[in-house]
């Protein structure tokens, strides 16, 4: 037992021992110790402290009170950001390895140091950039430095208490990197804050300006200027003003205004402001366009042309144009000037401004016309019995020309702008005295223009009536007043031209063709020349007969007769007459059906074609005979097992005929000997259904197709002899459907 016991005593030690190993082996690190702790930046704090064996990373916490803010970092140094700028915190570290994590170190106090001043910014003139900012919290001064942002040249560094600087003696146009911080009573700097300002450029220097006095445009160029983005140009009077702005170094002035004097300056600008403006240069623009222009004729031949002085103007000068492009001037100091003039000519007549500058604009174009002059060579270019129709040469000046024409008591006026009259309503066979005025709305008519005579042609014939001689032959008479003159007489037509002459009151034309429409006039000549044409008289010849008349038996008591178009005519009437009576049709077309026609019969055609107007011919006459009537009475035998015998009553008068079985196993015909009624087809294939037609056939051999058909149906069954059997017995071996 006592053995058992010490044996037991001996595990539990092993045991203990043990686990004493393993505890031991779990122990955490050590803790570090703060060597330092200090604020570069106002949101953050950089601590230091010395490394702990068998750490591999380390915690870092910040207390200020109110917030706890942790950190954790690989080693020494370690910061802790997002903190408040200008306040106390308590630091403390731990290590931290595999076993675990120590406990925290003794702490030590740090400060942030202040926040950036916010920076406000501008240059107030182009040597100055003004800097402001807000007061920032347990600050007590401040520095401020101002350096070129290229970094070449000086810097300024300024301290202060206050809340904003002014940086003098800069250059103009320049751009400057401006940096600030804030300090607190124990002097350390807080985070510092930087921006870029530009100071304002100096006003542009050397400006050029340039007129343009056709367009009334002014180019203004200058020297460049450090530091400008934009120019902006400024022309001003004391009525109007134009600007124009560029980024370049010259801009141009439009739209300026005649006989203006205008002050131009140039003024630069950059994201700074603006320049105070350059000095001004003047521009005296050209003068406006003289105005109350007056032109007046004193004497004939003589032109006289007045304006009044206009702002700005050393000199004038008055052109003249006449309308045939000659053109004169005349340069002068005073308001008037004198031409020489012609008559019959537009004038064109303007005055410019000049000075300095240059010439003005065109003011208004001003036109005088001297008297026109009267026209020579007049000459007819038609005459007739009550109108002459003139022509001549243009003459100028003349804006109307007036026409008269006097016979005895009777004067006809005719007023038109082109170079030609005509005029109306004058007596036939008389003379007349033609006198052409020129005029113009300003001078009048000239009235010393010179006569000519002419005659007009002779009085127009009337036809009194027309008669007929013969069938192709008239007769015309006519009433005229004229002596000595030639009548000719003409009918004409669609067919063509027919004519005759006379020197009395009547003449014949012949050869007129059928189925035509003329116009008959007459024409009375003499040597002043032809008449108008009297009132025209129609005349139709009857219409002409058509050819080709055709009869065609339509059905065995129908017959179609067809012919040609005639000309002229519009309806025809044919007649169809035998001894058995007479069949008639009137119809305005080319064919015509003609009923209740007997078979077997000769007839006698007939064909009247008639005009719209009545006129009527008698055309043709021919003989016909109708067909053979159709045979009555059709039926159908069987003859052996495939044979068929059809039968028939002749009709009267003689007639061949012919047979034909239509099948959907073939179509079987057969034309019986002179005199039968019957005929037989052999061979044809029963149990099938066939449609049977006997018909006359006329004597050109044509087979008529409009007798009745009829429809059997042939079995393969039955008697094999007998007359056929209709429908309802049921031993008919053929049998009609």
């Amino acid at each position: 037992m006592a053995g058992r016991l010490e044996k037991c005593s001996s595990l539990m030690g092993f045991a203990l021992l043990c686990l004493k190993m393993v505890t031991s082996s779990k122990t955490a690190p050590e803790i570090p110790t703060i060597d330092q702790a200090y604020s570069k930046l106002s949101n953050s704090i950089t601590v230091e402290w010395t490394a702990v064996p068998g750490a591999t990373s380390y915690l870092l916490t910040a207390e200020d009170g109110d917030t706890v803010i942790e950190t954790t970092v690989a080693s020494s140094p370690g910061t802790v950001t997002g903190l408040k700028a200008a306040t106390l915190y308590r630091i403390t570290i731990r290590s931290i390895s595999a076993s675990g994590q120590s406990q925290a170190s003794s702490p030590k106090q740090a400060k942030t140091v202040l926040a950036a001043p916010v920076l406000e910014v501008g240059s107030p003139s182009p040597d100055s950039i003004l800097v402001r900012w807000d007061a920032v919290y347990m600050a007590i001064g401040f520095s401020v430095s101002v350096m070129r942002a290229n970094g070449l040249g000086r810097i300024w560094k300024e301290n202060t208490t206050n809340t904003s600087l002014t940086f003098s003696s800069l250059d103009a146009g320049t751009l400057y990197t401006i940096k600030a911080y804030a300090w607190n009573a124990n002097g350390v700097p807080g985070d510092d804050s930087t921006c870029n300002q530009r100071t304002s450029p100096r006003a542009p220097a050397n400006v050029q300006v340039l007129f343009d006095s056709g367009a009334l445009k002014a180019s203004v160029s200058w020297t460049p200027t450090e530091g400008a983005f934009n120019y902006t140009v400024l022309a001003s009077s004391e009525s109007s003003q134009r600007s124009c702005s560029t980024a370049l170094s010259s801009c141009s002035l439009s739209s300026l205004q005649c006989g203006t004097e205008y002050l131009i300056s140039v003024s630069a600008s950059n994201d700074a402001g603006s320049s105070r403006s350059s000095s001004a240069a003047t521009l005296k623009t050209v003068a406006c366009a003289p105005g109350r222009v007056t032109i007046q004729e004193a004497p004939p031949g003589h032109l006289s042309v007045a304006w009044s002085n206009v702002e700005l103007g050393d000199y004038y000068v008055a052109f003249v144009k006449s309308d045939d492009g000659l053109e004169v001037h005349c340069n002068t100091s005073l308001t008037r000037c004198h031409f020489l003039s012609e008559c019959g000519f537009t004038y064109f007549i303007s005055v410019f401004a000049y000075n300095t500058a240059g010439q003005s604009p065109l003011g208004d174009v001003f036109n005088y016309t001297t008297a026109p002059c009267c026209p020579s060579d007049i000459s007819a270019v038609l005459v007739s019995s009550d109108r002459v129709e003139i022509a001549w040469s243009p003459v100028r000046g003349a804006e109307l020309y007036e026409t008269k024409a006097i016979a005895g008591y009777s004067v006809v006026e005719c007023n038109d702008t082109a170079p030609a009259c005509t005029l109306s309503a004058l007596d036939c066979d008389t003379k007349y005295n033609i006198t052409v005025y020129s005029f113009s709305e300003i001078r009048g008519s000239n009235l010393s223009c010179s006569s000519h005579y002419i005659t007009t042609a002779p009085c127009s014939p009337e036809i009194k009536h027309i008669s007929k001689d013969a069938f192709s032959t008239i007769n015309v008479h006519w009433r005229s007043t004229n002596e000595g003159a030639t009548y000719t007489v003409t009918a004409q037509g669609k067919k063509g031209l027919f004519q005759c002459s006379s020197t009395g009151e009547t003449c014949i034309i012949g050869g007129l063709p059928c189925g035509s429409v003329f116009s008959v006039s007459a024409v009375a000549e003499t040597q002043a020349g032809k008449s108008l044409p009297s009132y025209s008289v129609p005349l139709e010849t009857v219409p002409c007969c058509p050819v080709g008349l055709t009869a065609v038996q339509v059905t065995q008591s129908i017959i179609n007769v067809s012919w040609t178009i005639g000309t002229v005519a519009q309806t025809y009437v044919t007649v169809l007459e035998s001894q058995m009576g007479q069949s008639k049709c009137h119809t305005h077309q080319n064919h015509c059906l003609l009923g209740c026609i007997a078979c077997g019969i000769n007839y006698t055609v007939a064909l009247k074609a008639i005009s719209p107007t009545g006129l009527t011919a008698d055309c043709a006459y021919q003989s016909y005979s109708s067909s053979a009537c159709c045979p009555l009475g059709v039926k159908l035998y069987r003859l052996g097992p495939n044979g068929i015998r059809i039968y028939w009553q002749a009709s009267r008068g003689s007639a061949n005929y012919s047979t034909d079985l239509h099948g959907s196993k073939g179509i079987f015909t057969c034309v019986p000997s002179a005199g039968l009624s019957f005929c037989d087809v052999t061979d044809i294939p029963c149990g099938d259904v066939y449609t049977v037609m006997v018909s006359p056939v006329a004597e050109t051999g044509l087979k008529l197709t409009f007798c009745p058909k009829k429809i059997y149906s042939v079995t393969c069954s039955g008697s094999t002899l007998g007359m056929v059997i209709y429908r309802g017995k049921r031993d008919d071996t053929v049998s009609p459907r």
